[in-house]
């Protein structure tokens, strides 16, 4: 049993370290304190089942590979091939915003004789509101901040483009509240 212990107690520790946790933060999560992460890392004991159960969610692994010895590598390399995959349907899907942007503009030119070079301009904020809801599905909002941000001032570039006879810089100074909103609103997710 004690290896048995030890081999979990390992796994924990690569999980753990790996998802950039330390034994207090991961401690607050399971509702257990830092001492008792750090028995479970030593092999000293073992956390409950339903608290493998969470251990098991919070790092998208099976039980099975926490507990097992081998199996949890092949987990962390499927791990790495999926956020792969993640990217590219990210990158495709926002590859289809632009191609979207495109036909519009070779439509308009072709059938109506006119130029809507916007249709551009605005794939770039339509980009940013993709990238946020892929980023909410697979990252756990890690991009979050940076996304909502981007997204705020290419909006109001957009609108500043669009409205030309309008000052850009009153357009523009929107942008400055929105942005603090921006900053307290991330401050409140990650708590």
């Amino acid at each position: 049993m004690e290896n048995l212990n030890f081999i979990i107690g390992k796994n924990l520790q690569y999980l753990r370290k790996k998802n950039k946790f330390t034994q207090s933060e991961l401690g607050e999560k399971l509702n257990y304190s830092d001492k008792a992460v750090s028995k479970w890392e030593k092999g000293e004991s073992l956390p409950p089942i339903d608290v493998f159960y969470k251990i098991s969610k919070l790092y998208n692994v099976s039980i099975d590979s926490i507990v097992g010895e081998e199996k949890l590598k092949t987990a962390a390399i499927e791990t790495k091939d999926m956020r792969k995959r993640y990217l590219h349907i990210t990158l495709l899907s926002i590859l289809a915003v632009w191609l979207v942007a495109l036909i519009l503009f070779v439509s308009f030119d072709i059938f109506a004789h006119i130029s809507t070079w916007m249709c551009f301009a605005w794939a770039v904020p339509v980009s940013f509101v993709v990238g946020i809801v892929f980023d909410a599905i697979w990252n756990k909002c890690k991009f979050l901040f940076w996304f909502v941000s981007f997204l705020v001032w290419t909006l109001l570039l957009c609108l500043a483009v669009q409205l030309l006879s309008f000052n850009i810089w009153k357009i523009l100074l929107i942008g400055i509240p929105l942005q603090i909103a921006v900053i307290i609103w991330s401050k409140m997710v990650k708590k």
